[in-house]
């Protein structure tokens, strides 16, 4: 049983385990709560779209139908692996299930068939809709598959749960088959390993509380969030300043940059990376500053404080 995450806990704990973020419309105060109770939180469950396209999946999801009034779910999670929030509350993605399936859940105990509709799902899950056709031809990028792992095992930290309290719509209520393209057993067992290591790391640029995405600074312009202070072992290059990414600069910093960058899954390089300032290091660079949640002039491309202390580059003085 677990109290529902506020909607800042719920963004820090995703951005936390490495994921980026996006903040659809109202998404805070979106919700279903009017028509019935949200909460006790027991799990998460995992839906596919029937749909394709990013855009309009999203607005879909936010917005319902006639014969269904958003939200869909509380997450969509794009062929990217990017994540859409938009609900936070009672949402209308699991209808009713097996009362089974549910004790199960609650008892992180091995799933039973689900062979009956007697349950509130919508009231006890959180849920996450991927965008997929859904008739096992259209893919599963490893992208979104390692984004669905990411937003189970963020939820599961936050609750102290085990891979064992996420489930597929198929699993709870009869006749469903989604998600299809992937076995949930497949993908529990990749929660369970994620969980048993620490998180990636704060990608949150914000306090960790209610606040929006903060700004990254890098160019000169605009305030700056407070930065965590750096480790003493290993030690990092500190920020050299925005100035010291333009056409023609080279260095060792910019090298041991760029290979952070492909650590962190952010590398846009053909070849290197190398010391020569480079339109891949600028591309590479601005996605690290989209996972961090960075949008707009702040995920540019040229490095700021936040961002840069956040990657860690190591030092490459003598």
């Amino acid at each position: 049983m677990a109290t529902p995450l506020t909607a800042g806990k719920l963004l820090k704990a995703l951005r936390d385990e490495g994921l980026v973020v996006h903040e659809v419309r109202n998404w805070r105060t979106h919700n279903r709560n009017a028509k019935g109770p949200w909460g006790p939180l027991h799990g998460v469950m995992i839906h596919h779209t029937v749909t394709k396209g990013t855009d309009s999946s999203v607005d879909l999801c936010y917005d319902g139908h006639a014969s269904l009034p958003g939200p869909l779910c509380h997450g969509v999670i794009d062929k990217k692996g990017e994540i859409h929030l938009v609900g936070n509350g009672r949402a209308n993605h699991a209808g009713l299930g097996d009362r089974d399936v549910l004790q199960a859940v609650i008892n992180e105990t091995e799933l039973p068939p689900d062979n009956n509709s007697d349950t509130d799902g919508n009231r006890h899950f959180y849920g996450f809709e991927c965008i997929n056709l859904g008739d096992g031809k259209d893919p599963w990028p490893e992208e979104q598959k390692a984004a669905i792992e990411k937003v189970s095992a963020a939820i599961c930290r936050a609750h102290g749960w085990s891979e064992r309290s996420v489930i597929g719509h198929k699993e709870w209520q009869p006749g469903k088959v989604d998600p299809r393209g992937f076995t949930m057993d497949s993908m529990r067992a990749r929660i369970k390993k994620r969980l048993a290591k620490a998180a990636e790391g704060s990608a949150d640029p914000g306090s960790g509380s209610d606040a929006g995405t903060g700004t990254d600074t890098g160019t000169g312009s605009g305030g700056d969030r407070p930065v965590p202070p750096k480790p003493d072992h290993p030690p990092y290059e500190p920020f050299p300043g925005g100035g010291h990414f333009r056409s023609g600069a080279r260095s060792a910093v910019i090298t041991a940059m760029g290979k952070r960058l492909v650590a962190e899954g952010c590398g846009h390089y053909k070849e290197g990376p190398g010391p020569d300032w480079t339109e891949a290091d600028r591309k590479s660079y601005a996605a690290w500053q989209r996972k961090l949640g960075f949008s707009g002039k702040d995920a540019d491309g040229v490095p700021g404080r936040v961002s840069w202390d956040r990657l860690r580059v190591p030092d490459t003085r003598d």
